[in-house]
């Protein structure tokens, strides 16, 4: 039996967490499943991330004490998974979890054969029995006496499970067209679940759910139903406005535990920030609210300050805990948002000598009693009154002063090429909306980062950290990235964003292609999977399949390959036929083929200084819609040839035109000519 804990040479942080546990933990790799088959015991898999609460918890309970520690070196291959890092192997497993009738988080907690196949699982246990669930040791020892005694039914189970797993998983099927009006019904299913005095679904624990927002955006805008307009709007206003945004240093939390975003799970994701700042954008273009730009800013702010690593990429989250302020760090208890919340006491001494204090304390929702065990969490859900989003600038940068000496929550820096990929394109959009400079140029050095430091041989790797790269990139990578390269590109009309999407699309095509225009998850090459998922559901992000039909419909609309297009068309048509009439439960996929059926692009020609110049800007910034990708420039010949656009020459500035399937509108110059040309929305035949 081999012996010790391996994960000391491991690239994700949160492996290292656990590399002085007494278990003897390995990474998964092909070694450590011929490992388990050589002594023929069945594989403990755990799965979790850095920024998970209950996996720390569960870690101290269980993996640090001995005794546990004991029975799982002498019963089980014990392997430890980030699943940041291999997602592959969380959606498999995950999947798994919920056929057996759990509802699935993590910790996971899973039991497989020396095969990989799974036959038992959970999420957190404690270490004693509570609740009605067994006690970790308890439960470590009955599958133990199962394996030995039952071991016939466990592995019929078993092999039950992997074949409705590549059933459900991996099937292909035949190419399909989206049946008409999924995406319109879909929106309104989820419209129905808003709550639309609070924002997001109605209920607690709230989550952003940012794919069924994008779902009821690109309903309500520009012309669908207003309903569908406010729940977007008003869930952002929440988002903003409550304690599971940071109101101090920015950034938006996890989710909040309740139904009013006001108490949040205090970690910080990099793609919820991603995320947040494509609707922000989204919000400001579309009402101009100051809110919107402000927690923008903000957010950006936030991006560049906590989250930029050396070289340009950005980590992967911020953790919920930190050391508790009030005594020594060293050996401190480690408290949920310890490094966030506040006492009336500690504002009084931070603002002390404000005139603005009072005013500030009520904006915010600061009392002797607070609004959470005790303390305070900032948030301007209901007394904000008339202050702008803006105000007490002073007073937030003493408090972030203040902050600043306490003990700060640990930091993810492993960088993930898909969540990468999806911050760099919010931030070129971003960039673009607000005349944003350096949102634009954090975008550019996390896609130099991306595309020069985690490459190798032309290929992408998934998660870099300290000069070291994990195992290749999945599918949702390349197609996270290739959206990146194109909206970098819309923003910057800089080719070299073009052409390194262009490259990530045929690197797409070889490691991860089927052979039918459809793709895996997981690479050919990959040889530790029981099976190779085409990662078609959606989680907090939209899923593999959604980001390669989106990433390769962008790339098409902004340079106008047929051939990318033709790609993109079937690999939708394709995961249509394997989600059927599900689409509800695939909103990602759902907005790729929005994009496909309704995609246009409409050019700016122009300069600054030319009279009326600003105001079209301005009607063109203000028509909201998601499938447009909008270009400007005062040179045509900056655009790809083989984009339609590149062909017009406008006879005066400032021009607009608009083209839908490569076929364009005549240029028009007039403010009304505009507005009519943006409702009606239609290409000349």
């Amino acid at each position: 039996m081999a012996q010790g804990n391996r994960l000391g040479e491991a690239i994700s942080p949160y492996l290292q967490q656990h590399r002085d546990n007494p278990v003897h933990w390995r990474e998964w790799s092909a070694e450590s499943l011929a490992e388990a088959r050589r002594e023929d015991r069945p594989i403990l898999l755990s799965v979790g991330y850095a920024a998970c609460h209950w996996c720390h918890v569960m870690a101290h309970e269980s993996f640090e004490n001995a005794g546990v520690a004991a029975i799982m070196n002498r019963d089980f291959v014990n392997i430890k998974v980030d699943r940041e890092e291999r997602p592959d192997i969380d959606h498999l497993y995950m999947t798994a979890l919920q056929a057996m009738g759990e509802q699935g988080g993590w910790p996971m907690t899973m039991f497989l054969t020396p095969e990989g196949e799974p036959f038992y699982g959970g999420t957190y246990y404690p270490p004693e029995a509570a609740q009605g669930r067994p006690g970790f040791a308890q439960l470590l020892e009955a599958v133990r006496n199962a394996w030995d005694t039952k071991r016939e039914g466990l592995l019929r189970s078993a092999g039950e499970m992997r074949t409705h797993l590549r059933g459900f998983l991996c099937a292909s099927g035949a190419p399909a067209d989206l049946p008409e009006g999924a995406l319109e019904e879909a929106a309104a299913r989820i419209g129905g679940m808003i709550d639309l005095e609070l924002g997001g679904i109605r209920g607690a624990p709230k989550f952003p759910n940012a794919p069924y927002l994008e779902l009821l955006a690109r309903s309500g805008f520009p012309g669908g139903p207003e309903a569908h307009r406010a729940g977007f709007l008003v869930t952002l206003r929440g988002l903003c406005e409550g304690g599971i945004f940071d109101h101090v240093g920015g950034g938006l939390h996890r989710y909040a535990t309740d139904a009013r975003w006001l108490v949040p799970h205090f970690e910080k994701m990099l793609y919820d920030q991603a995320q947040l700042l494509r609707h922000l954008a989204i919000g400001w273009r579309a009402t101009g609210e100051p809110l919107f730009r402000q927690r923008a800013f903000e957010t950006v702010a936030f991006l560049r300050r906590e989250l930029q690593m050396p070289g340009g990429g950005l980590a992967a989250s911020l953790d919920a805990d930190s050391a508790a302020a009030d005594g020594p760090v060293e050996g401190a208890r480690m408290e949920e948002g310890a490094f966030y919340v506040w006492t009336e006491g500690e504002i009084d001494a931070a603002l002390a000598g404000l005139p603005e204090i009072e005013t500030f304390k009520r904006c915010y929702n600061v009392t002797p009693r607070g609004n959470w065990e005790g303390k305070t969490i900032l948030e301007r859900l209901g007394g904000s009154g008339e202050a702008a989003p803006e105000a007490f600038g002073e007073a937030r940068i003493r408090l972030f002063q203040a902050r600043a000496a306490r003990p700060r929550p640990g930091r993810d820096e492993k960088i993930l090429a898909d969540w990468n990929g999806l911050a760099i394109r919010a931030l070129a959009e971003a960039g673009a909306a607000f005349h944003h400079p350096d949102a634009l140029l954090l975008a550019r050095e996390a896609f130099r980062f991306v595309t020069t430091q985690m490459m190798r041989e032309g290929r992408l790797h998934h998660a870099a950290r300290d000069g070291r790269l994990s195992g290749p990139a999945l599918s949702g990578d390349y197609g996270a990235m290739i959206a990146a390269g194109a909206a970098l590109f819309a923003a910057t009309l800089d080719p070299q964003f073009l052409h390194t999407a262009h490259a990530l699309a045929e690197a797409l095509e070889r490691w991860h292609g089927d052979g039918e225009g459809g793709h895996f998850m997981t690479a050919s090459d990959a040889d530790d999977m029981l099976l190779r998922p085409r990662g078609d559901p959606d989680e907090a992000v939209p899923g593999s399949t959604a980001l390669v039909v989106e990433g390769l419909a962008l790339l098409a609309q902004v340079g106008g390959s047929q051939a990318i297009r033709t790609r993109a068309e079937r690999a939708a048509a394709l995961a249509q036929g394997r989600i059927g009439a599900g689409g509800m439960a695939y909103p990602g996929l759902l907005a790729g083929f929005d994009r496909l059926q309704r995609g246009s692009e409409l050019a700016l020609f122009g300069f600054r200084s030319n009279p009326g110049y600003g105001a079209v800007q301005a009607m063109v910034r203000g028509h909201v819609d998601l499938n447009r990708v909008d270009l400007v420039l005062n040179d045509p010949d900056r655009l790809p040839e083989t984009l339609a656009l590149s062909a017009l020459r406008p006879e005066r500035y400032p021009a607009v035109t608009l083209c839908r399937n490569q076929t364009c509108h005549p240029p028009v110059f007039e403010p009304e000519a505009l507005r009519a040309l943006l409702e009606g929305g239609t290409a000349a035949s």
